[in-house]
């Protein structure tokens, strides 16, 4: 019996010797969150190059960059200085990425940190005009449990991600970072959570990849304007794909769909647009004519709108089970 029990012993502290060792990541390189930019442009120097396959650690600040702590204040809000809103990590540039290539972007792991912020600013939101004065709220975070308490008395589950990730654009304009473009940007989608790979059209060359905006919580939408703003720490990997079907804006997959993303001032444009690329995706890869493409994702694909609130642009996506990929 003794023996039977040393066996099942052994056995147990072997599996989780194999978990843990599963779960560890091998990080290549690391980024603190002062090395950092809140423009996108080609003229933005990298702080770090690597090669495709490197696998990168970042730290990030919140969209106020500091000013919105853990014991922030109403009139801290109401004196925000805009200039510094939305720090990206990075650009990192990587060796061999070429203008028509694709950059992949594996989110390894994200660590919540103790605590987030969410308001409403003043002319800023979907529904400005019902909600013209500003408001703050702080949460302390339970990083075991990845929940915040509502008003005391409503857990909430945590879904943390990057609300800003992208490459630079082909220009040596300094764009906002506050709506999202062709590069990525701005896009705000809850479904880009941890074990999700992003794929960016590079631009120019070494993509000059950043990350940042990190939000704990975020419903469809971020409707007032704000997600829980929350400092993050994010482990990613970065590869170089040449030779694949040229995508035109961000797209997306994880165990479960694949997803094209589509920008534009009105839904109307940014959902036609979210459409006819996954018509292109389904017909460029699978064995469907366009029309057939296009007949299935009116059966099958799911369009979510993922932002509303970043002027002048919103963001559509559509959402494509893997189950149904499969068998095509």
């Amino acid at each position: 019996m003794n023996n039977i029990k040393l066996i099942i012993f052994l056995i147990t502290s072997l599996l989780i010797m194999s978990c843990e060792k599963s779960e560890s990541i091998q990080v290549d390189h690391y980024l603190s969150a002062d090395q950092k930019h809140n423009k996108f442009s080609r003229t933005i120097e990298p702080v770090l190059k690597v090669e495709s396959g490197a696998v990168i650690q970042v730290e990030t600040s919140e969209a106020s960059d500091g000013q919105l702590g853990k014991n922030a204040t109403l009139e801290d809000l109401k004196n925000i200085d805009f200039d510094p809103i939305h720090p990206l990590t990075g650009p990192v540039y990587v060796e061999n990425a070429e203008v028509g290539d694709i950059l992949a972007v594996d989110l390894l792991k994200i660590d919540l940190h103790d605590y987030g912020w969410q308001a409403i600013v003043g002319g800023f939101g979907f529904l400005t005009d019902r909600f013209p004065n500003p408001k703050l709220s702080i949460y302390d975070i339970d990083t075991n449990s990845k929940t915040i308490n509502y008003k005391n008395k409503v857990k909430i589950p945590l879904k943390p991600f990057a609300g800003v990730m992208g490459v630079a654009p082909d220009t040596d304009e300094l764009l906002s970072t506050i709506p999202p473009r062709e590069n990525g940007g701005n896009m705000d989608d809850p479904s880009i959570v941890e074990g999700t790979t992003v794929y960016f059209p590079v631009l120019v060359d070494g993509a000059l990849f950043s990350i940042g905006d990190t939000h704990a919580v975020q419903g469809l939408g971020e409707v007032c304007g704000t997600a829980l703003e929350s400092p993050m720490t994010i482990t990613y990997r970065v590869r170089v794909l040449k030779g694949k079907v040229p995508i035109p804006e961000p797209q997306y997959e994880n165990d479960e769909i694949y997803a094209v993303t589509g920008f534009g001032e009105t839904i109307d444009i940014a959902t036609k647009k979210a459409v006819n690329y996954m018509v292109d995706h389904l017909s460029s890869n699978y064995d469907l004519t366009e029309e057939e493409a296009y007949m299935l994702c009116s059966l099958i694909g799911d369009l979510k709108i993922a932002e509303v609130v970043d002027v002048p642009n919103m963001l559509v996506t559509m959402h494509f089970p893997k189950s149904i990929l499969s068998q095509l």
